[in-house]
């Protein structure tokens, strides 16, 4: 059975060093044509075993490894973004993931979405500790392995590598992983290793290639098994010159000819026959290479680019299959489009709308929300569009006429409708904030709602008319209360302790002016249309509110918050 290289995918915070990791393996310079020396888009880079094996010299011999795997497919990413575009069925296309964590500032936003997304995935990965060259002191020596690097350096300087080492093995074990300096690891299968190493000068990288080619041996040796369906997913979709729109194609099972059949999922499945493939150098990053080289044929693992017509719909993170001949088209047909089908959907329940720009992406989205219980009424790939609003405008319950829409946009026809019709739009590139914001305008609204409640609603209150403070008999009556359980508000209708109902408080006033409501033990004064002071009522009487069934109810509703002598008041009535 034929083995084929892991395919590992760099993820992490951005600006932490994933690119100039990779860019020190292939000995290029990728990160000095991105835009302010940020990923921008996913590339893919082979790495060959005469690399890796030229890279790590005699580490090979100290460790007595011999390598098996004919080499490492790399993908890096903004973000964690080719984690979750590159998916298949059952979960990640990638094999294995360097987390890249900048050993001097340890966990950041991005940091936790990544390893959020690895966990979901069960995807097994190693932490790669970057930026070892900016601790303060240190003395940097190109390309060495860790330890003989560490063994360099001043124990004061040891020392404060140890105390970021084991700030990043404390933030992990906070989130729930065992990890450890991977020189004092006693098993990998249950602990994370954490490799310190500098992009810049080259030192631990022979170690992280070590681990990565140990662990895939060891332990991934069935995963790498190549089978006889090629099976593959879509990285992304770019016009180039002479050769109109392509697909850059991460290939992870089988063989890919030129003039077979390319079947992409999607809204419809697309299969067109392909022209050319067209295959980077190796060490040279698939999404900046300018020389491609034609080729007949591509093996699994490969980062390849491939020609063909009609590609124009085609999503990035789209599943694809090679069908050999033009018999074989409407099966390969059935197998993606099965794929696609299990991630996007429509559901009559009442539930909220899950839009991104991947099927990877929308993939994680529902796991995460699955996990929050929270309920989708429809998970798709693209931007916002009028029938999403239109999909969302009866339900009933406003906490779920909500949108979350991960790296796409609204239309501007959707956009306003959404606002016409009260729909929520909660946009954001980070996944898991889009549910903490969701999670928070939940919270907000209902607090509002509350609120809203509680201006409406009567509230339980008993009153005591005071003595010598009538100020007027009727016409409004006017008169003095004391305030001797729950809460008195305007519009409260009162009854007398024998159950005779006197009519609705019209006003209360403090000092001369107006207020909105009054607690035991404060002296206020009150105007009522219906009673004369001397024949319903007289000084010294005990009023109580009458409370209708409908206010009861809401007052039941917001229990936790009433006071304990309101509770006391409903509790009588």
């Amino acid at each position: 059975m034929t083995i084929r290289s892991p395919i590992i995918v760099t993820i992490g915070h951005i600006d932490h060093g994933k690119t100039t990791l990779l860019d020190k393996v292939r000995g290029t310079s990728v990160t000095k044509t991105e835009a302010g020396l940020i990923t921008q888009h996913v590339g893919a880079s082979y790495i060959p075993i005469d690399t890796i094996k030229k890279i790590c010299g005699n580490l090979l011999q100290k460790l007595k490894i011999k390598i098996t795997i004919p080499g490492l497919l790399f993908v890096d990413t903004p973000g964690h973004a080719a984690f979750v575009t590159l998916r298949k069925r059952g979960g990640a296309v990638s094999d294995l993931a360097i987390l890249v964590v900048d050993i001097n500032e340890g966990f950041k936003e991005q940091t936790d979405e990544s390893l959020m997304i690895l966990k979901e995935f069960k995807a097994p990965f190693v932490v790669a500790a970057t930026k070892i060259d900016k601790i303060f002191g240190w003395y940097p020596s190109s390309n060495l392995c860790f330890l003989d690097s560490l063994a360099k350096q001043r124990d004061s300087v040891k020392d404060e590598l140890n105390r970021k080492v084991y700030q990043i093995v404390s933030q992990l074990a906070e989130r729930g992983f065992d990890s450890e300096r991977l020189d004092r690891i006693e098993d990998f299968k249950k602990e994370i290793a954490i490799v310190p190493c500098s992009g810049i000068t080259g030192e631990g990288v022979p170690d992280l290639l070590m681990v990565l080619v140990g662990l895939a041996q060891q332990f991934l040796k069935e995963r790498l098994q190549v089978s006889e369906v090629a099976q593959g997913t879509i990285l992304e979709v770019k016009d180039v010159r002479g050769f109109g729109i392509t697909v850059d194609v991460i290939l992870y099972n089988g063989s890919i000819k030129k003039g077979d059949y390319l079947v992409i999922g999607g809204k419809k499945p697309i299969a067109t026959k392909i022209k050319a493939l067209l295959r980077p150098r190796p060490l040279h990053e698939l999404r900046v290479e300018k020389q491609f080289e034609s080729v007949d044929e591509v093996f699994a693992a490969s980062g390849i680019k491939i020609s063909a017509q009609n590609l124009e719909g085609v999503i990035a993170g789209s599943p694809l299959v090679i069908a050999k001949t033009e018999k074989d088209i409407e099966d390969a047909k059935k197998l993606v489009q099965k794929e696609v089908e299990e991630i996007q959907f429509i559901k009559q329940v009442e539930g909220v709308i899950l839009k991104a720009d991947t099927l990877g992406s929308l993939e994680a989205m529902i796991k995460l929300l699955t996990e929050e219980n929270i309920p989708i009424r429809k998970a798709e790939v693209g931007n916002i569009v009028k029938e999403d609003i239109i999909e969302l405008q009866n339900i009933k319950d406003d906490l779920k006429k909500v949108i979350f829409a991960f790296n796409v946009k609204p239309l501007e026809d959707a956009k306003n409708l959404a606002k016409d019709l009260g729909i929520k739009i909660l946009q954001n590139n980070i996944i898991y904030k889009l549910i903490e914001e969701y999670k928070e305008w939940c919270l907000k609204k209902k607090e509002r709602e509350v609120q809203e409640k509680i201006e409406k609603v009567s509230r339980p209150c008993q009153l005591k008319i005071l003595k010598g403070f009538v100020f007027r008999v009727s016409g409004p009556a006017v008169f003095g209360v004391e305030v001797q359980k729950g809460l008195l508000k305007p519009g409260v209708l009162m009854k007398r302790k024998d159950g005779k109902i006197i009519g609705r408080v019209k006003e209360v006033q403090s000092e001369g002016q107006s207020i909105k409501e009054a607690k035991p033990g404060e002296k206020v004064a009150v105007s009522m249309e219906e009673p004369t002071i001397g024949r319903q009522i007289k000084e010294g009487d005990t009023l109580v509110s009458v409370l209708s069934e409908d206010e009861l109810k809401i007052l039941r509703e917001i229990w936790d918050i009433l006071s304990p002598n309101e509770k006391e008041l409903l509790k009588e009535f």
